[in-house]
Order: structure tokens, then sequence, then C-alpha cells
């Protein structure tokens, strides 16, 4: 299905051609402010924006790369992100850093990516958001929602006039939640999305596809949420023998297929391993991991 842009009032949902789909996401408008939310959608479009009917300002649910890709086409216009996210957007090495890229031959192919694919260019903000914080533009407010998990400093916007939910990254996707990098916590990513489904939303946009929710997706968050129970239950049934970390990331437990490079899914199974060991149902033995004699699969 072909996602078209659709205007609720003055909030804009602009898919582009690609959907929401990696490496593009959707960005959502506000019309009067002029705030352009997540500056990722097609380049064309948005530099049609810019010039009717203006974009004043831009404004940041999070620091990933698909969300900062047409950033470029506007640095000269001020900049708001959440604090906790700010250091990779000012570095290009601290961004690879907090994607936990140790190998030299990834960074590179990374640091070419973001240039030649994502436009990256270092920037500063211009403020930060606070979680809790409304702004009102006359007949239209925003209510910033501190969500961490995916990262630390990951926002979503509720706009009540016209009962709008811009989730960002908590996509709905069948993929599942993505905690993929260095400071994403599952346990944060958990309590952010059961704080994002009690919101009385009329409507509900999500970073990628499936993107555009005109009914109340109860059941899509439960099956978001439940894909990170799978994961856990898949793992902890791998883990009835020790197995070593390159052993249980050879099962692509996350992504379900090999992927090359491999550090996102290293990353997000390493982060299942952490929390099932801080909660005692599995144990380290030396190099190995295994499920302890309590642990349910």
């Amino acid at each position: 299905m072909v996602l078209e842009e659709k205007h609720f009032g003055p909030v804009w949902f602009l898919p582009g051609r690609a959907g929401g789909r990696y490496p593009n996401c959707i960005s959502v408008y506000l019309e009067g402010p002029g705030i352009l939310i997540d500056p990722a959608t097609d380049r064309e479009r948005l530099q049609a924006l810019r010039g009717d009917p203006g974009v004043k300002e831009i404004w940041l649910s999070h620091w990933h790369e698909d969300h900062i890709m047409h950033l470029d086409l506007f640095e000269d216009l001020p900049l708001v992100i959440h604090e906790k996210d700010v250091p990779p957007l000012t570095d290009m090495e601290i961004l690879l850093d907090w994607y936990d890229m140790a190998s030299d031959k990834i960074r590179g192919l990374w640091r070419q990516l973001m240039i030649e694919q994502f436009h990256y260019r270092p920037r500063k903000p211009t403020r930060t958001f606070q979680g809790g914080e409304v702004f009102s533009f006359g007949a239209l407010s925003v209510e910033v929602l501190h969500t961490p998990g995916h990262t630390p400093g990951h926002c979503a916007f509720f706009f009540p006039e016209v009962g709008v939910l811009f989730t960002g990254d908590y996509d709905l996707s069948s993929f599942g939640p993505y905690y993929g990098d260095r400071e994403a916590t599952i346990e944060e990513t958990i309590a952010s999305v059961q704080r994002l489904k009690e919101i009385s939303a009329r409507v509900w946009m999500t970073g990628h596809k499936p993107a555009l929710f005109e009914k109340d997706p109860a059941e899509a968050w439960d099956r978001y949420l439940g894909i990170i129970q799978r994961r856990e239950e898949r793992l902890l049934a791998f883990l009835e023998q020790p197995r070593t970390m390159e052993e249980i990331i050879s099962q692509w437990i996350v992504y379900q297929k090999p992927q090359d490079p491999d550090f996102t899914e290293r990353v997000m199974i390493g982060k299942h391993v952490e929390k099932l060991v801080r909660e005692k149902r599995i144990i380290r033995e030396g190099k190995t991991f295994r499920r302890t004699d309590s642990a349910s699969t």
C-alpha cells in the first residue's frame, strides 16, 4: 500500500515515496509555526516545503542517521533535540562510538555512508527539549514526551487539539523494538512503549512503516512489545546448554537472518544477555552463558 501525504489540521504527515522505509523515515510538519520534525522524507519534498509554506525550525525525535538524513538542507535554521541525544550530533566519532563500532574497517565504511547517503555534518542544537514541556502555537499545542529506551533522549510528540500522537521510532513494525546502540535499554523501551500505548489519541504516526493508524492500534502495541518476549524465549531455549557469545550471535535471534556487519545483532542480543543475567535467569561461567534451572522459556 502506497502511503500518501495527509493533513490532520495543521499537523502534516509526510511519508514520501519510500513510505518511511529505512533509510528514510516519515517527517511531520506543523503548519503555522513552520516546525519540521525529523527531516528525512523525500529530499525534493522538503526543499519544496521550505519554500512554501516555509520551515522556521527543525525538531528531532532522536539522533539516529535515518532521522537526520536531510538536516543539511536546514543548516541556517534553529535545531532542537533532547539534551541526552546531543553528543552524536556534534561529532562523527561520538556517533560511531554510540553504535559500538569497534572495527576500523566498519568505522571507515560508516564514515563514508554517513557523509554520502545521510549528508552528515556536525551540528550543535540551538536549544534542547525537556520531557513534559508544552509549546503553544495559537490553536495548536505540542507536548514533548521523553520516551527513552530507543535512545537516551528519544522524544514523542502529542498534539492534543487534533488528537495526533507521533511516536517516533517506536514504530509498531513487524521487526519489533530496536535498541541497537550502546546507550539504548530494553527496560526503558518497554516502559516508554507502555506509556505511549496509554495516551488517548485519535491518530498515531510512527517513524517508519506502517507509519499511520487512524484506528486504535492496541493490538499492534501488544504484538510489538511481545517481540521482546519472544526474543528472550528463543535466547533462553538456546542457552539450555552453555554457549559463548559468538555462538549466541550466530543464531540471529533478533534479525532472523545473517547481517553483514553483525554489530547491531551483537549489541541487541548482548542487551538481552545482560538483562537476563541481572534477573538471574542466566548465569555466566567463564566465557559461556547458560540459563538457570529456574528460568522459564
